[in-house]
């Protein structure tokens, strides 16, 4: 197979004196469609864990899920490991996050003759043990990232439905206060049209009880805000200004340090990986105002052979992982960037003047 080369150019950013790459990482670019990775980092570790199979497909046997670390920044991996290859299922990694100890916690859909989601736990990106297989009253398609709340314990999101035109699509939580060995599933709206229907949420706790959460839209529009004043008991759903999207799974990193949100997405078609930096105070209650998108990352122009960006941080260098290509061949790619920080603007840089497809 030739190799995938994509071009990542990064706008350029005062916060940091890191040199930013001009090319992503590759993570893996085996024959076969590497793909929907999950990236973490366990203290200075990277993990990403991506599924490979033949093609756009989450049920067939062949597709398994499988793991490589970094502790260079991503400029090498270690050998490929199996987290999940269960004989007669497709599995996908759908959701990450950290228990309370710091040990990574990864979700795994598994679909065959039955559908579970396995909630597995690992503290060196190697070796993956199975936790918890909750028997859930809803089905959900996805259980999304794992993520900390006081007085909850860890929380994820999930979305269930079918994709089509009809009232029959839900969102809501899964909580746990054992650290992943046992959750509880709360649907917060149900009977929604498609057209209403928040996919693939990202979350982030900011304190004081408040929740924000932006999920990905599967018609032409705007991505949601959910928001949470009460630690998750009850929630707002809104549209927001974030419209340069098209099936674009979300994913945010919240700096401690500076309290700026990022959020990454991937623009399918237009093949552009995006940020967008908020004052999460700025849009928790006025979900139009989120600031300009900047183009951080080109990948290939195709509806769904690239996307789903996922991120995570270390120190003050924000890693971000997708996939692109053209099927049969996918690869799995991760590019770098300085973190933003609070004296820069909400569009750090010069915009990067990409070619419209």
């Amino acid at each position: 197979m030739s190799k995938i080369l994509i071009l990542s150019l990064a706008a350029s950013v005062t916060l940091s004196a890191q040199e930013v790459p001009l090319q992503p990482r590759v993570v893996q670019e085996a024959r076969g469609y590497n793909s929907w990775p999950m990236i973490q980092a366990i203290g200075e570790k990277l993990v990403c864990v991506y599924s490979r199979g033949t093609g756009h497909t989450i049920g067939e046997d062949a597709r398994a899920v499988y793991a490589r670390t970094s502790t260079d920044g991503g400029t090498t991996w270690t050998a490929e490991t199996v987290v999940a290859n269960t004989p007669g299922y497709g599995e996908v990694e759908v959701g990450k996050g950290l228990d309370s100890t710091g040990a990574m916690l990864l979700w795994v859909r598994r679909v065959g003759r039955e559908w579970h989601h396995d909630l597995y736990r690992t503290t060196d990106g190697v070796q993956f043990t199975l936790v918890a297989t909750p028997k859930l009253a809803v089905r959900p398609m996805q259980v999304t990232d794992v993520f900390t709340v006081p007085k909850v314990g860890l929380m994820a999101l999930w979305f269930a439905g079918d994709y089509g035109d009809k009232p029959t699509n839900a969102w809501g939580t899964l909580t746990s206060r054992d650290n992943g060995a046992r959750w509880t599933q709360t649907p917060i709206e149900s009977g929604l049209l498609k057209a209403q229907w928040p996919t693939e949420p990202a979350a982030v706790y900011l304190g004081e009880g408040r929740i924000l959460a932006i999920g990905r839209t599967e018609v032409k529009g705007a991505q949601f805000q959910l928001t949470s004043t009460d630690f998750g008991q009850t929630w707002m759903r809104a549209p927001t200004n974030i419209r340069d999207v098209m099936a674009s799974t979300p994913s945010l990193i919240l700096d401690a340090k500076t309290g700026l949100l990022s959020h990454y997405y991937f623009h399918r078609g237009a093949g552009v990986l995006r940020r967008r930096v908020v004052a999460p105070g700025r849009v928790f209650s006025h979900p139009l105002n989120w600031p300009d998108s900047e183009p951080v990352a080109e990948g290939s122009r195709v509806p769904f052979d690239a996307g789903n960006a996922n991120a995570t941080a270390i120190g003050d260098t924000h890693y971000v992982s997708f996939y692109s290509g053209k099927a049969p061949d996918t690869a799995v790619l991760v590019s770098v960037f300085p973190a933003p920080t609070a004296d820069s603007p909400s569009r750090p840089g010069e915009p990067l003047k990409l070619q419209e497809p």
